[in-house]
């Protein structure tokens, strides 16, 4: 009997979805629904709300095994092959270190620029101790300058200066634009003409960095993924000091 029930609940779940799908689909699109099919989906669903509810749960709970299995993945990764793991992105810290400290990071937020002072004192205090990874998590739809930024940055990191650029962008971050984009090309003494150039290439790495965040279910910058001894996983930036300590 419960398997009937079960079956009839997975019909009635499907047929809503279809006519929720039709409902969706283009005025000119030629989606024809049957009348008594839709009132008696609609009529299952006034007299049982709860099995919308339940189907929504369960696709939730479906989407977070998901994800934890994505960040898990990620995590093994950076375990056994950080290399690979971290790629072409700009690292800087200890150059053997079994701590690795990744930052998905937007050049436009304030939070991001407060994150950036903590890192310098914790690579100032612990040389030896962690390697810092910089993956570019540009929130475009909310930060103009995010994006444009972020492909100086990437030029920048093509001549060997992500570092530098990368500090002067959070220290003038009131100042994010063209001229300031630039200038400090300008002062770090770079080819212009190359730097030009690998702006207009930086688009698919910093989307590849994107599609990582997203995969990694990232909601928000700075967000941080650490790998070490003690502690793997994603990590609040106050936390960082006490894995590094030992404490």
């Amino acid at each position: 009997m419960f398997k009937i029930f079960t079956n009839f609940r997975n019909l009635v779940i499907f047929s809503f979805i279809c006519l929720i799908l039709s409902w969706s689909l283009p005025v000119q699109a030629d989606t024809k629904i049957d009348p008594q099919l839709e009132q008696q989906v609609l009529e299952i669903i006034r007299k049982n709300p709860e099995i919308i509810i339940e189907s929504v749960e369960a696709y939730q709970q479906q989407q977070q095994q998901k994800l934890q299995q994505s960040r898990q993945e990620f995590i093994n990764n950076l375990q056994t092959n950080p290399k690979t793991t971290i790629g072409d992105s700009p690292t800087i810290g200890a150059t053997q270190s079994k701590t690795v400290l990744i930052e998905f990071s937007d050049f436009e937020c304030p939070y991001c620029a407060e994150a950036h002072k903590k890192l310098k004192d914790l690579l100032a205090k612990y040389p030896n101790k962690f390697t810092l990874v910089y993956k570019h998590f540009p929130l475009y739809q909310i930060h103009e300058q995010a994006l444009p930024a972020a492909t100086a940055a990437w030029a920048a990191f093509q001549q060997g200066k992500f570092w530098e650029y990368h500090d002067a962008l959070f220290t003038n971050q009131k100042q994010l634009g063209e001229t300031l984009y630039l200038d400090t090309a300008k002062k770090l003494k770079l080819n212009l003409t190359k730097f030009a150039s690998d702006r207009k290439l930086a688009i698919k790495p910093i989307q590849n960095d994107l599609l990582l965040a997203q995969k990694l279910g990232l909601g928000g910058t700075p967000s941080f993924i650490i790998t070490s001894e003690n502690f793997s996983g994603p990590v609040k930036l106050t936390e960082v000091e006490e894995i590094l300590g030992g404490k």
